[in-house]
């Protein structure tokens, strides 16, 4: 039974940084700073930044120790997030994406 759970655990992170990359690419596209970073070819960990402008910095970091969504403005933390919670900011971040083209200067919190 644990070994079963830790191979659906390891394909949920793999499964996870390879959305982290597309979304990367869309932000791109779209006009924004993104990047996503992988260590190793088995994506068992990923690191996804964007940048959406006026010093507003979105860090994502994933891993087979956890999963951490921090939110950053001139440099200071705004919130962090962990689990199951860092996932659902990161889904309004790409709701966020399929609303606008551009990337907006004076962004606010994406958490209200």
């Amino acid at each position: 039974m644990f070994s079963r759970l830790a191979d659906q655990h390891r394909q949920f992170v793999q499964d996870l940084v390879m959305n982290l990359q597309a979304l990367a690419i869309v932000l791109e596209r779209r006009g924004y700073l993104a990047s996503c970073y992988t260590c190793g070819g088995q994506m068992n960990s990923g690191s996804f930044m964007v940048s959406l402008g006026d010093s507003h910095l979105i860090r994502f970091l994933v891993s087979d120790y956890g999963i951490t969504w921090t939110e950053m403005r001139d440099d200071r933390e705004l919130m962090k997030l962990e689990g199951a919670e860092a996932i659902s900011q990161l889904q309004e971040l790409a709701d966020m994406v399929k609303c606008r083209t551009k990337p907006v200067e004076n962004t606010a919190t994406l958490v209200g």
